[in-house]
């Protein structure tokens, strides 16, 4: 069978299984299961493929076909500027959280020696891709599962920012090392009892340590924000991504703990999904 029409042949299975962009995400697995970019497959589509490779294909369409994410399959997703490395312990990076590193390098273009501590690194998508944008930025980056923390060591390596990124297995109301410049935080922000109602791929396969929010979504902000208020310096800057009917809360939230509002963030969707604050 050549290339093309065993992609047309996964295209088919997806598609009857309702997976959206079920030719996109044939070619994708096809150019995972023989080693290429999807530009060579697409180039050399009526290349042969022996029976080895063409059974991993089916598998890996098999296993898309019940809602596993392309990013898990492929071990990699493209956020801001770069290729992460993802497995299915971590949080799949997803475009509206670029609006935290916009943001962060919008905010310090002319600052230099920055320290900033990003609470829940997860895959490090926020805090790697502005450690590589600032040369002269120092990150500490803590999460509470082991797992995370080695796949964002990966990242990191891979990225090139290593001298100047520190891990931390810890959880947030336990972390005391320092004081930081900035703090940036996608939390957990999804009420328990919502969880079920998410897209498939997301409920089934995305790590629940990672969506969950508690019972009214905000157990883990309160936390990140008390944490955030102790370990910031005086006019730091707090960036901090929440759920798309959460604003009003979470302000509340950060006036009590000191913190002044500087705006409201929109997304692609234009929901709001960020806010920027200053310890006063």
């Amino acid at each position: 069978m050549n290339i093309n029409k065993a992609i047309i042949e996964g295209s088919k299975i997806l598609r009857d299984k309702l997976i959206s962009n079920s030719r996109l995400d044939s070619e994708i697995l096809m150019a995972k299961t023989i080693n290429k970019d999807r530009k060579y497959i697409l180039l050399n589509s009526n290349n042969l493929i022996n029976e080895n490779i063409l059974n991993h294909f089916y598998k890996l369409i098999e296993s898309r076909s019940y809602g596993n994410p392309i990013a898990y399959l492929t071990n990699k997703k493209f956020f801001w500027n770069s290729e992460f490395f993802v497995t299915n312990k971590t949080l799949i990076p997803r475009p509206d959280t670029e609006l935290v590193v916009e943001n962060v390098l919008n905010l310090t273009k002319k600052k230099k020696n920055i320290n900033i501590l990003d609470i829940g690194v997860g895959s490090g998508c926020i805090l790697l891709s502005i450690l590589k944008e600032r040369k002269n930025f120092y990150g500490t980056g803590i999460d509470i599962s082991k797992k995370c923390l080695n796949i964002c060591k990966i990242n990191a390596v891979n990225l090139k920012v290593c001298s100047r990124l520190k891990l931390y297995k810890s959880d947030v109301d336990k972390f005391n090392l320092g004081k930081y410049d900035l703090i940036v935080s996608n939390p957990p922000y999804i009420k328990s009892s919502n969880l079920k109602y998410l897209d498939r791929d997301v409920a089934q396969f995305e790590p629940r340590l990672a969506l969950d929010g508690g019972l009214d979504g905000l157990s883990e902000i309160r936390k990140v924000i008390k944490k955030s208020s102790d370990l910031i310096k005086k006019n730091g800057k707090f960036i901090l991504e929440i759920g798309f009917d959460q604003k009003n809360k979470v302000i509340n939230l950060l006036n009590k703990e000191g913190f002044y509002i500087n705006c409201t963030l929109k997304d692609l969707a234009q929901n709001d999904r960020c806010i920027i604050s200053t310890k006063i």
